[in-house]
């Protein structure tokens, strides 16, 4: 039993060691998005919808997929580096930012002629166009948010924290000057926003490639650029797009809801209101993703040293940390809720829907917590195809039905969440491993 106690404190170390930096890296990468959002709201209601409308769109087309796409690399790259073969972990890496930034093109052009498609989707023109706007100038971030996605997960599954930790808080301070300096001093407005996100995105991948260009940290990882890479997109693909799946059916559900909230009466505050609580979700799911970070990046290096035992202790301590960083989210936003909106805007009829909405953004931050350190597990295990239906099950059979029946037949408009989707989403069951309970490893199936 002591030993049983002590496995465990020193697994909980590892992982706190290691999502203590990738929650300040992933709040420091959001907070671009949302210090972007906080300026823009103050400018009036009409910017904070397009704005709001915009980000919708160009996160479901484009980062979210990113995401998506580069999570292959938790299952590739981790379990590389379990099993020692350490110069596969830059082969795969790099494969992964020739598909990432191929991918980019086709988004490019969506992004160029999105004020059609908002109108087709029966938005406000105004807003629609304040949209398009946005997202034109918001296309040089594309291609360095995919290099980024990848190089994060290229450091990450070597546990190197730390300096993202430094690289994206130095960003995170200059996106708030350039924020300043583009939308007050010089007015552009929204699309001084989209400036600021592109400069401050190609700042952050461009330090953080030069650090591993000459660091001796990475010595034995990137070996440089090897035609490997090409020969080995195949089979990056074929586990690549079940992530991008999993991902993208629970995001592109905040999408949906975002734009049916757009076709309801006064749109814009409506779009306004769900923009702030999702926005919110947004920034606190940041906490819960760097433990599941955390815990793929143990679990995958378990598995790929053949140590499932150890593997499923990575796997205990994942979810108990889960449990308690949702009931600490839950109580810090409840202790909040009646002042959280007025960070994003000063617009009294917006402020008073926010505070309605605030005990329901706390419930669902809470189980979304527990649902996100399941889809750790799962890409720390290679199992991102049973994430992907378990996702389509939960939000599209039950979340999103429940949203539209909830808004249009009960009308309660942009209360309509999707806190139940949450509870579905989160029944992964984990079996635990005998000594000979053989374990599928995708590394030693493709190597």
């Amino acid at each position: 039993m002591e030993l049983c106690r002590k496995e465990i404190r020193e697994e909980a170390k590892k992982q706190l060691w290691l999502a203590g930096p990738m929650i300040f890296v992933s709040v420091f990468q959001f907070s671009l998005q949302i210090i972007s959002l906080m300026f823009v709201g103050h400018l009036g209601e009409l910017f904070l919808a397009a704005m709001s409308l915009s980000t919708s769109i160009v996160n479901a087309t484009g980062f979210n997929v990113m995401m998506g796409l580069s999570s292959a690399l938790d299952t590739f790259c981790g379990q590389s580096y379990g099993a020692k073969q350490y110069h596969m972990l830059g082969v795969h890496t790099q494969g992964a930012m020739l598909v990432l930034t191929f991918f980019s093109i086709p988004v490019s052009i969506i992004w160029l002629y999105l004020e059609p498609i908002l109108v087709l989707l029966h938005q406000n023109k105004e807003v629609a166009a304040l949209a398009q706007l946005y997202a034109r100038y918001l296309i040089p971030s594309l291609s360095a948010n995919a290099l980024l996605r990848c190089i994060t997960k290229f450091l990450q599954t070597q546990s190197i924290v730390f300096p993202m930790v430094l690289t994206t808080g130095l960003t995170t301070l200059l996106h708030l000057l350039l924020c300043w300096v583009f939308i007050k001093k010089f007015e552009f407005g929204i699309k001084g926003s989209a400036i600021a996100i592109c400069i401050s995105n190609w700042f952050n991948t461009i330090i953080l490639a030069l650090y591993i260009r000459f660091s001796p940290s990475c010595k034995a990882t990137w070996t440089g650029f090897s035609k490997e890479s090409l020969h080995n997109i195949p089979n990056f693909l074929r586990l690549a797009f079940p992530s991008a799946v999993m991902v993208c059916l629970e995001s592109w559900t905040f999408e949906i809801v975002l734009i049916l909230s757009g076709v309801l009466a006064n749109p814009k505050l409506q779009t306004s209101v769900l923009s702030i609580c999702l926005n919110t979700t947004g920034i606190f799911w940041m906490i819960p993703f760097g433990l599941s970070v955390a815990g793929s990046t143990r679990i995958s290096n378990e598995l790929g040293a053949g140590s499932p035992k150890a593997a499923y202790l990575a796997v205990k301590v994942t979810m108990f940390l889960a449990f308690l960083v949702g009931f600490l989210e839950f109580s810090v936003l409840m202790s909040l809720w009646k002042v959280w909106g007025r960070a994003f805007t000063n617009v009294h009829e917006v402020l008073t829907h926010v505070i309605s909405m605030m005990p329901i953004v706390a419930a669902s931050v809470s189980i979304d917590s527990i649902q996100t350190a399941f889809q750790g597990v799962a890409r720390g295990c290679g199992w991102q195809k049973l994430g992907a239906f378990v996702n389509l099950g939960s939000y599209y059979f039950l979340g999103v039905p429940f949203s539209i029946v909830s808004a249009f037949v009960f009308h309660l408009k942009a209360k309509a969440k999707r806190a139940v989707a949450r509870v579905e989403g989160s029944e992964f069951q984990v079996e635990e491993p005998h000594d000979d309970q053989n374990i599928h490893i995708v590394l030693q199936e493709n190597h």
